[in-house]
């Protein structure tokens, strides 16, 4: 066939983009499922994964790119029957559509997952996962409880981890299996027999594993069971990328076994010596205040007692009586001075008035004999007469 005259033909690049937005465009191609068989696995060192998804007819070109292949961490083999989830894309430097995965599960894994979503719906709506039934875990449990298989290495992990983290803790075990048909009901059996024993915290534990590996775990009436556990329960089912509805009902999800051990131990050997050396400190500490603020009231209360005391009283009576004593003394002898000073000038007058210093000048009395007058005047010396002078007297008579 002729091209028409008057129509441009397309160019390989608008086809393939005209392609592209056919494919790319339609909400039925950007949310499949697809189940083949894997071949031609490659994973370079970009962390993409590229295969190809085959069945008896026909193949399809897939690319799962790093963020999606570390966050689900598929676990792809050459040959496996697989059941991928993804959108149609058109890569466009080849011409060729390809899937773009987000999910790989193995085959059969798919209808689980849709009861995995039926269950959540359900149970999330009766509020099992609801965020207000969540508890705390105790800091420092003296009895752990683990519900998880004997012989597991999920269990050796766990013993070791609370051995080196807390070592003084009681563990209890409930054996129960983990997979199986038997698995459910072992562990309800379990949950119960723990509950009786009244632990701190309970470990609900396994490795991981596929989906249908970890069913037991997404059971309605394990779920049912932990959520109503008396003691509270931390899940370490699977891997860190592995979900049960286990862990959307316990009251703390850990995303390995080892994990949950350390989480149920959040109080350490070492912490619990940390914790006691700085109590000691603390101790040593306020005792040292207490007694040094001890010894200053004590020193306060000695300087007022020394203050009021009767010592201190007698002492400054003693002081007292000392400058009364000096002051009395100084009183006296300053009126003694004045008295003597006075007697001296009395004496100085009397000495000045002593008529026996005035007979020591030449001076003498003359008394009348007969009637011991003294004589003063010429007309009163008549008859005997005693004259006194200096040093005695002598009689004279006067003649008319």
């Amino acid at each position: 066939m002729q091209p028409d005259l008057f129509s441009t033909p397309f160019t390989v690049s608008q086809l393939t983009f005209r392609i592209r937005r056919l494919l790319e465009d339609n909400p039925e191609f950007q949310d499949v499922w697809v189940s083949g068989e894997v071949s031609n696995l490659s994973r370079p060192a970009s962390g993409h994964i590229y295969f190809t998804l085959k069945d008896k007819n026909a193949s399809l070109k897939c690319v799962m790119w790093k963020t999606d292949a570390a966050r689900t961490r598929p676990n792809l083999q050459e040959g496996a029957a697989v059941e991928v989830h993804g959108k149609i894309a058109v890569y466009e430097p080849q011409g060729q559509y390809q899937l773009i995965a987000n999910l790989i599960q193995a085959k059969g894994e798919g209808a689980l997952f849709q009861e995995f979503l039926r269950l959540k719906s359900m149970l999330e709506a009766e509020g099992l996962f609801s965020s207000d039934r969540k508890r705390e875990i105790p800091a420092f449990p003296q009895t752990i409880g683990i519900v998880t298989s004997a012989t597991g290495a999920a269990l050796r992990d766990m013993l070791n981890t609370i051995r080196r983290r807390q070592p003084l803790a009681r563990v209890i075990l409930a054996p129960s299996p983990v997979q199986g048909v038997e698995a459910p009901p072992a562990l309800v059996a379990a949950l119960r027999s723990l509950n009786k024993q009244n632990p701190d915290v309970i470990l609900v534990a396994r490795g991981g594993g596929s989906i249908e590996d970890l069913w037991a775990f997404n059971d309605e009436g394990v779920v049912r069971e932990v959520a109503n556990s008396k003691a509270p329960i931390i899940s370490g089912v699977g891997h860190e990328t592995d979900f049960t509805l286990c862990d959307f009902a316990a009251d703390l999800r850990a995303p390995t076994p080892t994990a949950a051990a350390e989480l149920a131990t959040q109080t350490t050997l070492d912490d619990l010596r940390f914790q006691l050396v700085n109590a000691q400190a603390r101790l040593t500490g306020l005792i040292s205040n207490r007694l040094t603020d001890h010894q200053t009231s004590i020193s306060a209360l000695g300087s007022r007692l020394k203050f009021v005391s009767p010592e201190r009283r007698i002492q400054a009576d003693y002081q007292h009586l000392d400058e009364l004593s000096r002051r009395a003394f100084s009183a006296l002898t300053h009126r003694i001075q004045l008295h003597s000073a006075r007697v001296d000038g009395i004496s100085s007058r009397l000495q000045a008035l002593n008529p026996e210093g005035i007979l020591a000048r030449g001076y003498a009395i003359i008394t009348r004999k007969q009637d011991g007058k003294v004589v003063s005047t010429v007309s009163q010396a008549q008859g005997d007469l005693t004259v006194r002078v200096s040093d005695g007297d002598f009689e004279a008579r006067r003649n008319s």
